[in-house]
């Protein structure tokens, strides 16, 4: 392997390694941990769905990857999806999903910023 191509994973495994972070969810009474990153094939299936205007379906995909028990094991799998489309309140899980999302993505918080 090549001296950048080491330095990126090694960049890579760092960020997949650190701290997970939380939110707290009051609705369900329980913490929400997720890591600060996700695997690119991860994020081009989250990117596949919204190009091809699945939002909804791109925000329960996006909970079943990033979201994680304290233990760092998934919360959801994809089992759960027809759960999370249709049993669960839309609007606390979009709250979530934008949550960890801020968390875990500065540029989104810099460009909210800079339009305000």
């Amino acid at each position: 392997m090549n001296a950048i191509l080491e330095k990126a994973t090694a960049h890579f495994r760092e960020k997949i390694n650190a701290d997970m972070k939380s939110v707290y969810v009051p609705e369900w009474d329980t913490k929400i941990w997720f890591k600060s990153t996700i695997s690119l094939r991860e994020q081009s299936r989250l990117i596949e769905l919204s190009t091809q205007g699945k939002t909804v379906e791109a925000v329960v995909e996006s909970m079943i990857v990033k979201a994680r028990n304290e233990d760092g094991s998934k919360m959801f799998t994809v089992a759960d999806k027809p759960t999370l489309m249709n049993e669960i309140d839309p609007n606390v899980l979009i709250r979530v999903i934008g949550e960890i999302n801020e968390a875990t993505n500065p540029d989104l918080n810099m460009e909210r910023a800079e339009k305000n």
